[in-house]
């Protein structure tokens, strides 16, 4: 072979390292195939034109695997999770990658009144109710109808006085690829009797690669001038502050990491970041803009709801070893979770929670990729 073949050779090689679809390492379905609660558990496989690929188990509704290319056309996966349905059912970190619902954040000690009734729930986080209890959406098993390559309908039946929540509750979620090479949630619900309802999704993302090094140095924007304050159990005051001249002010870009560690009460509480911001506009809206500097990985985050849980990573430790055997370390996840602020059922100046018969619940999350 002269050398002009072997630079062609070269060449094609190369190209085919780039566009070559074995750099998306897919999970066997058959790790997912068991049954609980007497329900068949599987997982199901999105893929879009442009290789945006995820993995989606109807156990909890979570998202196993999201493959995102980076600035060279690069796959790598940016969430965290595990390889087989057993992981899920032994780990000490129960929200990787879930549907939360009834209620999702915290209400305080578990109790709410709703038309002059006073509702108990389980205090699982302290004294208090955390996304929806000692069994909420993300351990349930729904039923899925995979209706499309790009799309993926979940449904369940949370029933009257589950987890001590009143009324029937019919929730569909669907998880869409679109051609923008976004993450589409699109989450729908009635009720037979009133109910708060708050639903969101808890995937802990990495734009470096799930359990490739701390998230402290991607840079974050989110377009919030106020915040909501919480006691010392993360319940919010009731107060509304402004981020100016705070570590809470990412309205313009900055590191994650640049501010964590400050000596301000509330990060103290909350052993950094993971509170609720109040974002700015109404309607469908860009909430928050993500980007790895190093891989250029870019994530736009767009929503209808009027908040925001932006939680750093604070509570890994790495005792939990995820995908390709890879602990998932202190700070080396972000999430940002769409949302009505935490404790609203019992914080009247608050944009209400409370579904009630007749009406529709609808709520939709998108999670947009590129690059910078």
């Amino acid at each position: 072979m002269n050398q002009l073949n072997i630079s062609f050779t070269l060449i094609i090689l190369c190209i085919s390292c780039r566009q070559n679809p074995e750099a998306i390492k897919l999970i066997d379905n058959a790790n997912f195939q068991e049954v609980v609660d007497e329900k068949d558990v599987d997982l199901y496989t999105l893929k879009n034109q442009s290789g945006l690929t995820a993995q989606i188990t109807n156990y909890g509704g979570r998202v196993v695997s999201l493959w995102v290319p980076d600035k060279n056309g690069n796959f790598a996966d940016i969430v965290l999770g595990y390889d087989s349905l057993q992981g899920y059912l032994v780990s000490s970190e129960i929200y990787f990658g879930a549907l939360i619902g009834r209620y999702g954040n915290r209400i305080n000690k578990g109790q709410f009144t709703l038309q002059d009734s006073t509702y108990s729930l389980a205090t699982n986080n302290g004294d208090h109710h955390l996304h929806g209890g000692d069994k909420g959406f993300n351990n349930v098993v729904w039923d899925a109808i995979q209706v499309s390559d790009v799309e993926l309908k979940l449904h369940y039946l949370s029933k009257d006085g589950e987890e001590g929540y009143p009324g029937n509750l019919d929730v569909v979620v669907t998880y869409k690829l679109t051609d923008n090479n976004e993450l589409e949630i699109n989450y729908v619900a009635t009720t037979d009797r009133a109910t708060p309802v708050n639903l969101t999704h808890h995937s802990f993302f990495n734009l470096h690669g799930a359990g490739q090094g701390s998230i402290n140095d991607h840079i974050l924007q989110i377009n919030a001038t106020k915040y909501t304050p919480v006691t010392d159990g993360l319940i919010p005051t009731g107060t509304v502050e402004e981020v100016l001249n705070t570590p809470f002010d990412f309205t313009a870009p900055m590191p994650i990491g640049a501010r964590v560690n400050s000596n301000h009460q509330q990060l103290n509480y909350g052993y950094g970041y993971d509170h609720n911001f109040i974002l700015d506009g109404e309607g469908m809206k860009l909430a928050a803009t993500v980007v790895d500097p190093i891989s250029m990985r870019k994530m736009e985050v767009f929503t209808d709801e009027p908040g925001l849980q932006f939680y750093g990573g604070n509570f890994l430790s790495g005792k939990e070893v995820g995908k390709g055997d890879l602990p998932y370390e202190y700070r080396t996840a972000f999430c940002l979770e769409t949302q009505h602020f935490p404790d609203s059922p019992n914080q009247d100046h608050f944009p209400s929670t409370i579904l009630a018969p007749g009406e529709t619940y609808t709520s939709t999350c998108i999670y947009k990729f590129s690059v910078q």
